[in-house]
């Protein structure tokens, strides 16, 4: 059967656009959607951290001018002061000093010496008074004149049975073991008695404060001048006891260190 010219001619181009769209389609890729990676969301901007605060160092415990008031003084003349100079509540009149009525007391003296109990008046020994008024807060200020003969043997033992026997009688008593205060450079018994001596035994009464469980107070480094020797205005001019302004310096390192 014999086909017109124009029917060959439109089957042939049929075939040609058969053709170019096969190229097409084969050139074109089909590509899954799991295979495309997800976008990657850009992290937002994290808030910087706030600064801590810096941390600020806790003041130091300071009591009260009454904590003063709960405090019982025991000691030697270097205690006596305290109340010769009116130093504390009710004047020269006060009831919170315990030393003999000579005024002074001996380390080596402490378990049968007497002193004068202000609620009396009358001298009883040191254990019977602390029985009697189981005081709050005791400040024990001894032994200066023991540092002249006393070993540190002999120092320690005295003074452990004095805390001892304080804890005993009043367990609830409060004990603070404060330092032997300095002397002055022109201290006259020097040989006998001098900071060498004194800083030794202070370290003594801390060893034996702290077997105790009890507090020791430095009061020592606190009087001291520029020449390593008692400030002068702090004595009273004999080279060993306090002054008012010295013992202003006592009370004020108490307020500053409470128990």
């Amino acid at each position: 059967m014999t086909r017109s010219p124009h029917r060959l001619l439109a089957l042939v181009l049929t075939l040609l656009l058969l053709a170019l769209a096969g190229c097409g389609g084969s050139a074109r890729e089909t590509v899954s959607p799991a295979a495309i990676p997800a976008a990657t969301p850009t992290p937002a901007a994290s808030a910087a951290p706030s600064a801590e605060p810096s941390p600020t160092a806790a003041p130091a415990p300071t009591a009260g001018p009454d904590y003063l008031d709960r405090l019982i003084f025991l000691g030697d003349s270097t205690t006596y002061g305290l109340k010769a100079y009116a130093m504390l509540s009710g004047g020269k009149d006060t009831q919170q000093v315990w030393t003999p009525a000579s005024g002074t007391l001996t380390l080596s003296n402490q378990s049968w010496a007497a002193i004068v109990y202000p609620p009396t008046g009358q001298e009883i020994p040191i254990r019977e008074a602390v029985e009697d008024a189981r005081p709050e807060i005791l400040v024990i200020t001894l032994g200066v004149n023991g540092v002249s003969f006393l070993t540190e043997e002999g120092f320690k033992s005295e003074y452990k049975a004095l805390v001892t026997d304080v804890q005993s009688i009043s367990p609830e008593t409060k004990i603070i073991c404060n330092s032997i205060y300095p002397v002055e450079s022109d201290y006259q018994y020097l040989a006998d008695i001098n900071n060498q001596k004194i800083t030794a035994a202070n370290g003594w009464i801390q060893a034996v404060a702290a077997e105790c469980g009890v507090a020791y107070l430095d009061t020592y480094s606190k009087l001291l001048g520029p020449d390593g020797f008692l400030n002068e205005a702090y004595g009273n001019g004999d080279g060993i006891h306090l002054g008012p302004d010295g013992f202003a310096v006592v009370l004020q390192n108490l307020l500053d260190n409470p128990v």
